[in-house]
């Protein structure tokens, strides 16, 4: 399982983030196996859809059994060759349809009052402003969680070390690396260009004195000079939309969806949304149009003088 795991990391360029959860996944495999007195590599696809109901059983759901039966799916097909399996066990499994809901969005009003704070709530200190840049660019560029931590200053390649994403700055641009190794070049827009300039102004502030050469290279920092972790930007969002009186809890994904939805309801322009979030199908991308529809039709109910619609 570990050898799978330093495959993904060295040769998938998967995430940290993704990592971590396809380690969990195996461990569930691990612990389900053993509970069935059964070797890893004598599991059979009955045996599999015996796990998946288990877990059903237990109150997992159905987009969190898809994830578990992909990382499985995964190990078995990188693994089994190497075993001798007769075949993946995990092939023609499915985890149960989830009913597929809209993505959470904020309204553009929403998103003014969390990026336009008070002068006074984005203080001339290195943790607000480098807070503000990165939220700024999470809706400038519409960039998942795992493209934003993993950006550095400026492209690097070392013996030991090699940039994933960096920011080009002169072009207005990021260079990210998204889900399944796909690069990708994102325009940045004029807030969050300037929001950067700020903050890497004072980055060398929460920089130490010898760092390793990831947090050296890192765009974003943390307080105590390491590259900052997704969890501190989830931790940091959530308490500033607080601040900014927003009435939901805002997760950075909830910044991806705002990005693509208003992009879509100015622009009208699906394939260049879907170019931007890094999408492999056009579907995923399609969901943006429900929700865009659904600002339209708020906007007629409330301002057509014959929609006659009751609240």
């Amino acid at each position: 399982m570990r050898a799978w795991l330093r495959h993904l990391e060295t040769n998938r360029r998967y995430s940290v983030h993704t990592l971590s959860g396809y380690q969990r996944e195996l461990h569930f495999l691990h612990q389900l196996a053993d509970r069935a007195g059964l070797p890893l590599d004598k599991i059979a696809n009955g045996h599999i859809r015996q796990f998946v109901a288990r877990l059903h059983a237990e109150g997992r759901g159905p987009r969190s059994l898809a994830r578990t039966l992909a990382a499985w799916r995964g190990f078995y097909q990188w693994w089994a060759p190497a075993v001798d399996l007769a075949g993946n066990p995990v092939a023609g499994v499915r985890a149960p349809k989830a009913p597929r809901g809209l993505p959470k969005a904020l309204s553009v009003e929403q998103t003014q009052a969390l990026l336009d704070r008070a002068p006074a709530k984005v203080a001339n200190e290195p943790v607000a402003l480098r807070d503000q840049a990165m939220l700024e660019l999470l809706y400038s560029s519409g960039l998942r969680l795992s493209e934003l931590v993993g950006l550095d200053l400026r492209y690097t390649r070392t013996p030991e070390y090699e940039s994933t994403g960096w920011l080009k700055l002169e072009e207005a641009e990021v260079e990210v690396l998204g889900k399944g190794g796909k690069r990708r070049s994102v325009p940045v827009g004029q807030a969050a260009i300037a929001a950067l300039q700020k903050w890497i102004a004072v980055r060398p502030q929460l920089s130490p004195p010898h760092p390793l050469i990831q947090d050296a290279c890192a765009l974003f920092l943390g307080a105590r000079g390491k590259r900052i972790s997704p969890r501190v930007v989830q931790l940091q969002l959530a308490q500033i939309a607080q601040t900014a009186g927003l009435p939901t809890h805002v997760h950075p994904h909830v910044l991806r969806h705002s990005f693509a939805s208003h992009v879509l309801q100015s622009a009208q322009d699906l394939r260049a949304v879907q170019e931007m979030l890094g999408h492999a199908n056009i579907s995923t991308t399609q969901v943006y149009t429900r929700l865009d529809f659904q600002h339209l039709a708020k906007a007629y109910d409330q301002a057509h003088p014959r929609a006659g619609r009751k609240s």
